[in-house]
């Protein structure tokens, strides 16, 4: 039995038929991680694993021994650094949060934890999730378990390498851009980009605030959906969550595609950067949806030209604005050089952050400077509404859209890290869902000839999640 290699599915059925025990999962899964430690390249997607997590995985046996019936009772999960634990560190993979610890659960996480599942450590991101490819932690990069050469993605590439490399059933991500389905596409596992509002951000370290929003990634379509069944709904501690019930999603059933109406945004096929291979997978899954009697057609949505755009000029105003936070005084680093506030805040930032972190705060103060009066970030918000309001029509003449992930497989580990505006197009085709607010699922559905996964993306409207995953369980049942 390897437990390793089970979906989050199937390590539920194995606990509540007592064919495994809640310390047998978290010991496997510490074995693993153990093990891949000693390689010459392992995989770096935990910073940290917890050394209570097989204690708790105890105390979830002994719950299950006297009755309790929880949804998630004794399944391990790890959580991406910029999601509270209580009492755990929370660095966003950087020096200048070093020894941090959360004095509160994120909602997110209490939802698991209060259904019985256990923390059980926490992955690498690109610091303050601002990356395509892990690169930017201050713990080193992560490594992709298909080729330990490549990256895994970013910038929560940590939890996509720990699912993807069977140390963890399921784990937390976030996106702002594409954070969670680019890792996803690039391990060749699915993940969830949630509609915003539909998981609480209370608890997670703000990167843009707009944009920001809690996504999964797992082996498999029912597992993604038995997660975000617990994890949905309002919240008191977010005015933007939104009153939800996706406890339907627990049992979730293949969607019938006969009749379904796909768009196909023709600025993406037009791409010059677009891979061949993943142009082919992206032609065969046209194909096949076309073969159960969906109607897949070609469609122009102009505005998506400037998508990439407008997303880095909103992203980095927002992040320039939320980073002012760590200034040396309220959390983490302290470095004084004892000559007054403004070199405090000077040495703390300067020595705290890294290079791309502090590109971006620069970026996003221009943006946001005198010089321009808040001109560029009001006319990014201008584009956005018009982004929001072209795909909201599209979405109610078809009922998905469908286009790659990424442009390309994953890339060697060092390629773009001092190319920052090819590390930026990484995230071509997955800004226009954050703009819009829609969900979108990256969804494995083939491999190149070098058999490097390649992700297609299924959008839907705003809170159309449970028949985003039908579709992909269809998807996946053929297979």
């Amino acid at each position: 039995m390897n437990i390793c290699k089970m979906s989050l599915v199937e390590l539920k059925k194995n606990l509540e038929s007592l064919a495994l025990s809640s310390v047998d999962i978290v010991r496997a899964y510490r074995e693993a991680y153990e093990a891949d430690n000693k390689t010459d390249k392992p995989l770096m997607g935990y910073i940290e694993m917890y050394a209570d997590a097989e204690d708790k995985a105890r105390l979830a046996d002994e719950a299950r021994a006297k009755g309790d019936t929880r949804p998630l009772l004794g399944l391990p999960f790890a959580v991406k650094d910029n999601i509270s634990i209580k009492g755990k560190e929370c660095t966003c993979g950087s020096r200048i949060l070093r020894g941090y610890v959360a004095p509160y659960n994120a909602t997110v996480t209490d939802r698991l934890i209060q259904a019985g599942a256990v923390p059980l450590g926490r992955t690498n991101m690109d610091e303050f999730a601002m990356g395509s490819s892990t690169e930017y932690s201050s713990y080193g990069p992560s490594r992709n378990p298909v080729d330990r050469d490549l990256t895994p993605g970013g910038s929560s590439g940590g939890s996509a390498a720990v699912v993807a490399g069977g140390q963890a059933p399921f784990a937390l991500g976030t996106e702002t851009g594409g954070s969670v389905r680019l890792p996803a596409s690039y391990c060749g596992i699915y993940g969830l980009k949630p509609t915003y509002g539909t998981l609480s951000r209370s608890g997670v370290v703000a990167f843009g605030s707009s944009l920001d929003q809690v996504g999964l990634l797992a082996r498999t379509v029912d597992d993604i959906a038995l997660v975000l069944s617990v994890m949905a709904g309002k919240d008191s501690l977010d005015d933007t969550s939104a009153e939800l019930d996706f406890s339907s999603l627990a049992h979730l059933e293949p969607l019938d595609l006969n009749g379904i109406k796909i768009a196909l945004p023709a600025q993406f096929a037009q791409t010059e950067g677009l891979d061949p291979e993943v142009g082919a997978v992206f032609a065969e899954a046209c194909d096949w949806f076309r073969s159960k009697g969906a109607t897949v057609e070609t469609v122009s949505i102009p505005v998506l030209d400037a998508a990439i755009g407008c997303y880095y000029v909103i992203a980095l105003a927002e992040a320039a604005s939320n980073l002012s936070r760590f200034d040396g005084i309220r959390y983490g680093m302290r470095k004084d050089p004892g000559a007054g506030y403004d070199e405090l805040y000077v040495a703390t930032r300067s020595d705290g952050f890294n290079t791309e972190v502090k590109r971006r705060i620069v970026i996003g103060n221009y943006v946001l400077s005198t010089h321009f009066s808040g001109d560029t970030y009001k006319k990014g918000m201008s584009v956005r509404a018009r982004i929001q309001k072209d795909i909201g029509d599209i979405l109610s003449k078809y009922d998905f859209i469908l286009c790659p992930t990424s442009p390309t497989t994953a890339f060697k580990l060092g390629q773009k890290v001092d190319d920052p505006l090819a590390m930026y197009l990484s995230d071509l085709y997955t800004t226009f869902v954050n703009l819009a607010r829609i969900p979108s699922l990256s969804v494995p559905m083939g491999k190149t000839k070098a058999g490097l996964p390649v992700g297609i993306q299924i959008c839907g409207a705003h809170f159309a999640e449970e028949k985003i995953l039908k579709a992909a369980k269809a998807w996946e049942a053929s297979r």
